[in-house]
Order: structure tokens, then C-alpha cells, then sequence
């Protein structure tokens, strides 16, 4: 029996692709028995870029530690199936399009008549009110739409593109998780159930937090403006390059960046990150770099008359000098001055890597298809109720006989329904 944080916490799963399962693969990695619901032919993920039928890397990467349930929730034998179900559960998460729910008759009205001290907790793109309320919505249309991609402005060619993994869609997974977790805790203290709202679009505006601080004294005048140029260029049909160009006039980047920043070795690449004085000091005391920022009096200033010439200049020079030693020189000159540095991997590299290793990181798995796996372990820890894997991802529907036998269902009753074809 699961021995974590949330042992004897039941959830139901109602979700795809990847906010919904990351957030249930967490709760099941902290104790919870999660009982994931899909279509009779499996959730979209499973289907993509299969391994085996039915069984793919990216699905088995976001659902371990689940029970598998198939049927067809359209029904209505499903449907009581899954209220008889609810009676006895503390959690229900659900990502479907907005209408779904209603249309299966797991809405939240529905649920919660059955089971007030129901936790039920519902993720969409955009959220259930506004303009955008029944659209739905993936990563990277979130991504595009709240200033996540232009933000980074990366290119393929005269497009912008979307910032790999999913970011909207992991983050919005733990603060389900992390949502979740609170209300369990206002439960035990009022007995009450509630209803969690949580939206891909939130996430990405809540990770933005210094972009989206509108401070009326120094960005009155300057946004306002900025918005009316950036529409004009749109109007103007400039290309999305030229229009980072408008928007930076009036948000400029300043010159001259040679402390938080990724550089080229003698045989590979480092990043380091100096984002106080104190730590930048350590940075020129390693390398030897000269900053005339730096003030006798101990100020630093940051853009001063003549830095954009002499940036650049700053910039060149350190580019050089990095490419004179290796990755894992440079790393022990900046350990030795503390300052935080740290060479670039893919991510397949850190299978091995013994700071993953040692710190629980990387977990194996039997899976009854695909056999033995390694993925990530948890990503935190807790001294007294540990985190761990409880097993791999389900197959499609290898739990359905025993999840119904468990809410009173007699084999007869299972037998008939499968004949049926409600369930798998």
C-alpha cells in the first residue's frame, strides 16, 4: 500500500494529453489511488507514435502509478457506473473540452450533489467565463495568445515558434497538484468539498510576472504607446522580427549581458548565472574581465553614456575567452569563486548522471508491454511520508474488472456490460 503524503486519497482522472495526467502522476507519486477513465480506443496520447498497440513513450512518461479504466462514457450504464464511483472518492480531475463534462454528466453540479466533500478540480485553455470560455486550447495556442512565445522570439524563418516542453502544460499540472493538495487540507478542517478552476492561460501569465507589472508612474505613458506601435507594425504587415524590434524600443534589452548567459568552451558550452553585484564581482574575479559599470564607490550603473558601443565590445571579448578552456575548467574556476555555472546536456545525459542518481531522479519500471523503463523519479521529497513511483502506467483497460468490482459490481454485472460494449 502507498505509504506517501496522500495515502487513502482516491481520485478519479477525467483527462488527456498532458496538464491533467502530469498533475495525477504527482498526486499517485505521493499516495494517491488514481483511477484514470478513457475512451474505449484510448486517450490521444496513447496513440501517438506508438511503441506497441496502444502503448506510446510520451503516455507511459505521464501516467505512472494509475489504474486504467476503458469505457464508453457516453453511455449511460458508464455514467451511473462513475457516479456510484464518485460517492466513495475525495478527488476528481478533468481537462476535457469545455461542455464535455456536462455532456457525460460529470460536471461539477452533477458530482458534488453526490458527494459534498467532493474535490473537483477542472482545467481549460482559457477559463469558464469570457469571450474564450468554450474554446479550447493547447499549449501552444497559450503560448502564442499571452506573450509566451514572443517573449522568447525564437525562429523558424520569419514565424515565431513554441518553447519545447510544453511549458504552459507542465506548470499547469503542478499548480493542479499543488491546488488540489490545499483544498484536501480545507477539507479536513471544515469537511467541506469545493470546486478548483485552473487554466492553461493563468499559468502562462502568472510565469510572466515582471512583463505582466503595469506601475502607473514609470509605464503610464511609455505601454500605452508601445501597444499602439506594436498594432501599427501588425497593420503595416512588418514581419515578426521587426516587430520585437518595436516592442524593444520601448522595453529595450540592455547591452552588454555578460554574467547570466550561455558560452561557447574549447569542447562545448556553459551557462553561468550572476544576477547580483556580489556575484557579478566573482565572475569578472574569475575570468579577468574588466566592467567599468562597476563604481569605486561600489554602485553599479547600467547602461551608462557610451554602453551600447562598449557592451558589445564587453560581450566579444568574454566570447573569446570562454573558448580558450573547457566546459569542465571553466565549471571548477567558477565553483572555486562560487559563482553558479553549469555545462549544457540533453536531457538523455542525465541517465547516468550522478547528481540525478543519487538524488532520486531517475526511477525503473516494469511495464507489462514495453518491459523495463527508466524515467524521472519524483521531483521532491519529504522526510516523513517519502515519495515514489507506485508502478508503471496502466494498459488500456487492465484495471476496468478490478475498479468495478471494487464499487459493487459482481463479475455478472461486468460480464454484461462488456457484452454490451461499454467497457473494454
Amino acid at each position: 500500500m502507498a505509504s506517501g503524503p496522500l495515502a487513502g486519497v482516491k481520485v478519479l482522472e477525467f483527462t488527456q494529453i498532458i496538464a491533467g495526467p502530469f498533475c495525477c502522476m504527482l498526486l499517485a507519486d505521493m499516495g494517491a489511488d488514481v483511477v484514470k477513465f478513457e475512451p474505449l480506443e484510448g486517450e490521444p496520447w496513447r496513440l501517438m507514435v506508438e511503441l506497441v498497440p496502444k502503448e506510446s513513450r510520451v503516455f507511459a512518461s505521464l501516467n505512472r502509478g494509475k489504474k486504467g479504466v476503458a469505457m464508453d462514457m457516453s453511455r449511460p450504464e458508464a455514467q451511473d457506473a462513475i457516479h456510484r464511483m464518485v460517492k466513495d472518492a475525495d478527488v476528481v480531475v478533468i481537462n476535457y473540452r469545455p461542455g464535455v463534462a456536462e455532456q457525460l454528466r460529470i460536471d461539477y453540479e452533477t458530482l458534488s450533489a453526490l458527494n459534498p466533500r467532493l474535490i473537483y478540480c477542472e482545467n481549460t485553455a482559457f477559463g469558464r467565463k469570457g469571450p474564450l470560455a468554450r474554446r479550447g486550447g493547447y499549449d501552444i495556442v497559450v503560448q502564442a495568445m499571452t506573450g509566451l512565445m514572443a517573449g522568447e522570439a525564437k525562429m523558424s524563418g520569419e514565424v515565431p515558434t513554441y518553447i519545447y516542453p510544453a511549458v504552459a502544460d507542465y506548470a499547469t499540472g503542478i499548480q493542479m497538484a499543488n491546488s488540489i493538495s490545499a483544498a484536501l487540507y480545507v477539507r479536513e478542517k471544515t469537511g467541506k468539498g469545493q470546486r478548483i478552476d485552473s487554466t492553461l492561460m493563468g499559468t502562462a501569465i502568472a510565469m510572466q510576472t515582471s512583463q505582466f507589472t503595469f506601475i502607473d508612474a514609470w509605464d503610464g505613458e511609455t505601454l500605452p504607446q508601445m501597444l499602439q506601435h506594436v498594432h501599427q507594425a501588425r497593420l503595416d504587415r512588418q514581419s515578426f522580427l521587426e516587430q520585437v524590434q518595436v516592442h524593444n524600443r520601448f522595453r529595450p534589452v540592455v547591452a552588454g549581458n555578460i554574467y547570466y548567459r550561455v558560452y561557447q568552451t574549447s569542447d562545448g558550452f556553459i551557462a553561468i548565472g550572476a544576477l547580483s553585484n556580489a556575484l557579478r564581482l566573482k565572475v569578472l574575479a574569475a575570468t579577468g574581465l574588466k566592467d567599468s559599470r562597476f563604481r569605486p564607490n561600489g554602485g553599479f550603473e547600467v547602461a551608462p553614456e557610451g554602453w551600447d558601443e562598449e557592451g558589445p565590445r564587453l560581450v566579444a571579448e568574454a566570447e573569446a575567452l570562454f573558448m580558450t578552456r573547457s566546459t569542465e575548467e571553466w565549471a571548477q574556476t567558477f565553483e572555486d569563486h562560487g559563482v553558479p555555472a553549469g555545462a549544457l546536456h540533453f536531457i538523455e545525459e542525465l541517465f547516468e548522471h550522478p547528481q540525478t542518481l543519487e538524488n532520486g531522479l531517475v526511477a525503473e519500471l516494469d511495464h507489462e508491454l514495453l518491459g523495463h523503463m527508466r524515467m524521472v523519479g519524483p521531483p521532491f521529497q519529504m522526510s516523513e511520508t517519502p515519495l515514489a513511483p507506485q508502478g508503471p502506467s496502466p494498459t488500456l483497460g487492465g484495471n476496468t474488472d478490478s475498479v468495478l468490482m471494487h464499487a459493487g459490481f459482481t463479475p455478472e454485472d461486468i460480464d454484461h456490460m462488456r457484452s454490451k460494449g461499454v467497457i473494454r
